[in-house]
Order: structure tokens, then sequence, then C-alpha cells
């Protein structure tokens, strides 16, 4: 499996460099640590400060979303790796104006840990951090464990919603609020149909046979619920979706985002297959589709494959996706 890298060893930092190089009005990168990014543009007081981060090989997620009405830094970890508290930190200080600073990022373990580490050194220096855990993917726990679960593709809408309160003016118990009130509305089912390869490795993260896909496998490669052959893109989308619908049953009347997600390798032409089928479905169902975002939005290296993620939204979630957004990967008018 071939890469164009340097040393690999050296893929995330010549990655950051680069980006900032190629982004510099939007991005910079603190002086105390190569790992945290931050915005360009300085912030107006009072404004609730929005921090995002976790591993890197899931481009444009993460760095690829600093920007007005969306995150205000980015702490960047090793290649599907937690961030540790060190750039986590920096950022929250660069960023904060006195309002309070927001943390969003996927329910992993390693990051959990970091950022909460992060959260209580912070405190020490009088700011004052709240937590929102993003935890869409349905495959990964039951519902009566729904704590449980993995953040994948939602976590895009989710920084959307969020990024957006903080821009309006929201105080930071209103952006928690609303944030997580987007992330209990939001399922994600996800589907490989090839592996990804370290760049420290250069071999698959894990093995399918040539007619073979894996149903709910998590962007790090996690093992999914089902495994078997490959099928038409009908037959596909209409198993995510049951999986999501049975989690987050819709009727009549419903408003929902919608976001196909490609995983690093997969066309558009095929993403737009996909969109095409869950369009029928859900007008098939009665459900107003609100936004619809299709592309690459939380990849995990060149996996091949996609998700599926349904956001329910409220007349609060519908303004604030429709809130307008400039970052380097995502811009929205």
């Amino acid at each position: 499996m071939k890469k164009l890298i340097n040393q690999p060893t050296m893929v995330v930092d010549e990655m950051i460099e680069g980006f900032v190089s190629a982004h510099s009005r939007y991005v910079r990168q603190l002086p105390s640590h190569k790992r945290a990014l931050v915005t360009a543009n300085i912030s107006r007081g009072n404004k609730v400060g929005i921090v995002i981060g976790g591993g890197s090989g899931h481009e444009p997620a993460f760095l690829g979303y600093i920007g007005k009405g969306m995150a205000d830094g980015v702490a960047v970890g090793n290649v599907f790796a937690s961030p540790p508290p060190d750039p986590i930190l920096e950022v929250t200080k660069a960023i904060d104006t006195g309002a309070g600073v927001v943390y969003l990022y996927g329910n992993y373990a390693g990051d959990c840990m970091n950022f909460d580490m992060a959260a209580e050194l912070a405190g020490m220096d009088g700011i004052r951090v709240e937590t929102v855990l993003i935890s869409d993917d349905v495959a990964s726990a039951p519902p009566l464990e729904a704590h449980k679960r993995r953040g994948i593709a939602g976590d895009f809408l989710v920084f959307k919603v969020a990024g957006a309160a903080a821009d309006k003016g929201y105080t930071l118990d209103e952006v928690v609020r609303v944030a997580r009130k987007a992330n209990e509305q939001t399922r994600t089912m996800g589907v490989a149909n090839s592996p990804c390869s370290l760049p420290q490795t250069g071999k698959p993260s894990f093995e399918l046979g040539d007619n073979e896909m894996e149903i709910g496998l998590g962007i790090h490669g996690e093992p999914g619920v089902e495994r078997g052959p490959v099928t038409a893109a009908n037959e596909l989308t209409d198993r995510l979706l049951s999986h999501i619908f049975a989690d987050m049953p819709l009727t009549r009347g419903d408003r929902v985002a919608v976001l196909v997600n490609g995983l690093g390798s997969t066309t558009y032409m095929e993403l737009y297959i996909m969109f095409r089928r869950v369009s029928q479905i859900l007008a098939e169902k009665g459900v107003e589709m609100h936004r619809s975002y299709v592309g690459e939005y939380v990849t995990s290296l060149e996996m091949g494959g996609c998700s599926i993620t349904l956001m329910k939204v409220d007349d609060e979630l519908a303004e604030m996706l429709d809130h307008p957004a400039d970052c380097p990967m995502y811009v929205q008018s």
C-alpha cells in the first residue's frame, strides 16, 4: 500500500506544516507547541471558545474545521491517536476570551483521558472548560449503553452546531446544551470494503476478502457488527438506514440533515449513488431533508467505504446548521 510521504515518523508534523502554509489566512501554529493550531482571526471578546481535536488520518477532520462558525482551535494527535494534554491546553489558553471553552471530540478512551487532563489544568489557570462527547456510531453499543458509543462522521455535524452557537453569542452553558442536543439527535452507520494502512507499517489495518464488506466497522478499524458479501448500493443503503431507523425512529413530517461521508478512497460517484437511495427512502417515509452533505468529512486514511449520518433537527438545530461557516475545508455562506 503506497503513500506519498518522506519519513513515516514525520508525516503528521510535515502535514501540519503544509496545511498551515496552504491555509495561513485561516490558521496559525502556536509557537509553544507544533501540534497546537488556532484561528488566524482573533475572536471578539466574550465569545465561547470551541476546541476540537483527535488523531491524524481523519482529514479534513479535525484541523480542516478551524474557522468562523466552527472551531477556534484544534489539537492534533499522531495517526489514529489522541493528542496529549499539552497541545490541548495550549490551544485552550490561546483561544479563551473569558467566556469559557467547550471541548468537543469523539468518545474514545485516550481522547477522554487527555482532554480531561487538559481541562483540569485549564481550570487551574482560571479557565472554565465544559466537554461534549460525540457518540453517534450506532454499531458500537446498544441503545441502553449509548454513552459507550464512538464518535465518527457525526463529529462534523455536532462541530457545526456548536460552532454556530458560539458564533451567535450563546453563553457557555447554552453552547453545551445545544451541542449535546445535536449529539443526542445524531446517528451514524458505516461500511468498509477495503482497509487502510498506517504510514509506519505500510500494511493493511485489517483484512477483507475480495468480495467482502464489513458493516459497522469503526474509523480506526474497530470490528463491526456484520461481515458478508459485497452488495448493490441500494441494498447496502437500505441496510445501513435500517440500523439508524431502529435506533432513532422517524415519522412523517420529521426533518433531518443527511451526511454521506467517504472514508478516504471512495469515489464521489459511489457516494452520490448512495445518497440517491437515502433521498428516495426519506421521501417514501415523508421525512424532509433540511440539509445534505456528500463528500469526505471524517476519513480513515485510504479506507474504502462510507457512512450515512442522520441528524433529526428542530428549529434551533436547523438554524445552527444554516449559520455561515468559513473554514479551510468547509465553507457555507
